[in-house]
């Protein structure tokens, strides 16, 4: 990934990392806790379903409620989902509320984060009602091939899901607007008519009564597609910071890793379908009555099947990572062609490392498992070296830039 670090003998800019601070430490270690703790807990929820045919007994009383297939799904959906929200509670709560003020990183009302947590149940809901039953008629009309339709079907949720968050799903939590900065925009389009994208949307996010930590990402895609920018992150930046960390977004649509993600997710999802069919029908059959249910088509089983995608997810993990990283760092290399400059790029990182409590160099089982992005430290040491238009060496990207 840094073979060109090799070719660059001289430093393109001086950014020293900081060591980790006490405190970042401090929050590195005890997140790998809340890691494992969590994803632990991930697993015994559902398992907890299927304890003593739990989930049969729910899956016959939402049968006595629903009276027909359809209305007895979403019984038993609106039951199950408001068990395991009541489940996790305690661990949502330390993670999304406790620990993060304890380490002074949100500063968000407890009322607020109350009423944000619904707005997350209130969607998972409405999203599980809205396509759950569709796996289900699968399973039911085709119990053979249900896995490779069903694969398809959640490529188009995903398609859709990914479509259409930015308008309306992302707006219930934050307050979005165009950037108050107007003269920082004007550099930002620039940069993006730079980049071959015209009639950029760039967002700015109301965040600072919420939280201190810093975030900027591309979401959507066509008419929906645009750039977002936490005001934190501007508050905290330069100008050429910032516009660095813009060109490395610009990158990611630029490059069309947003495309390249759902097709490396769609390949994934025919794999964890497939596993999940050939294990969900063995221990159906071998286990039935210890489940409370005879067919995997039985709404009941959902517990069943949560808990192998989920189990099958967890082993992609590592490969997912490193795909995620791989665009990452493309992303930071198109951010750096396009505004040449190094020490802009590289500062940029270290205010980040210094907001969100960052441990720059992570070990190799944290970024194995957890890290999606490059180390920042990798990230500075990247900006530091790599400048090939210093010796008027070809640019991997100046295809895409507008002179």
């Amino acid at each position: 990934m840094f073979d060109i670090l090799a070719a660059n003998t001289f430093d393109c800019a001086n950014v020293v990392v900081p060591p980790a601070t006490e405190e970042a430490m401090r929050f590195y270690k005890s997140g790998n806790i809340l890691w494992i703790i969590g994803t632990l807990w991930g697993f015994i929820v559902p398992l907890l379903f299927l304890v003593k045919g739990f989930t049969g007994k729910l899956g016959h009383f939402s049968k006595k409620c629903g009276k027909n297939w359809f209305f007895t799904i979403v019984v038993y959906l609106i039951l199950s989902i408001l068990i395991f929200q009541v489940l996790n509670f305690p661990l949502d709560f330390y993670a999304g509320y406790i620990r993060l003020h304890d380490y002074g990183l949100s500063i968000q009302p407890l009322g607020k984060w109350f009423y944000h947590y619904g707005i997350g149940v209130a969607i998972t809901l409405i999203f599980a009602i809205a396509f759950v039953w569709i796996f289900y008629l699968l399973l039911k009309k085709s119990p053979r091939r249900w896995w490779f339709y069903g694969s398809l079907v959640s490529i188009g949720i995903l398609f859709f899901v990914v479509f259409i968050q930015p308008v309306w799903i992302d707006p219930l939590y934050s307050k979005f607007g165009p950037m108050k900065n107007k003269e920082l925009e004007q550099r930002i389009l620039s940069l993006a008519s730079k980049a071959g994208i015209e009639h950029g949307r760039v967002f700015e996010v109301n965040k600072n009564q919420d939280t201190k930590l810093l975030n900027a990402y591309v979401a959507g895609f066509g008419s929906t597609n645009r750039i977002v920018l936490w005001d934190t992150l501007i508050d905290k930046m330069t100008p050429d910071e910032v516009l660095f960390v813009m060109g490395h977004e610009m990158g990611h649509y630029v490059l069309h890793h947003i495309w390249w993600d759902l097709l490396y997710m769609g390949v994934i999802s025919f794999i964890i379908f497939y596993l999940t069919y050939k294990v969900g029908n063995f221990i159906v059959k071998r286990h039935h009555k210890y489940l409370g249910f005879k067919d995997i088509s039985d709404i009941a089983s959902l517990p069943l099947l949560f808990f192998l995608f989920s189990f099958f997810n967890f082993l992609s993990t590592p490969l997912s990572n490193y795909v995620s990283r791989t665009m990452e760092h493309e992303a930071d290399r198109f951010g750096l062609e396009i505004t040449r400059n190094n020490q802009a790029a590289g500062e940029a990182f270290i205010v980040l490392q210094e907001a969100n409590l960052v441990n720059p160099y992570p070990g190799a089982l944290y970024k194995f498992w957890r890290c999606t992005h490059p180390p920042l430290g990798e990230r500075v040491d990247f900006s530091n070296h790599y400048c090939p238009w210093r010796e008027n060496h070809p640019l991997k990207y100046s295809e895409y830039f507008k002179k």
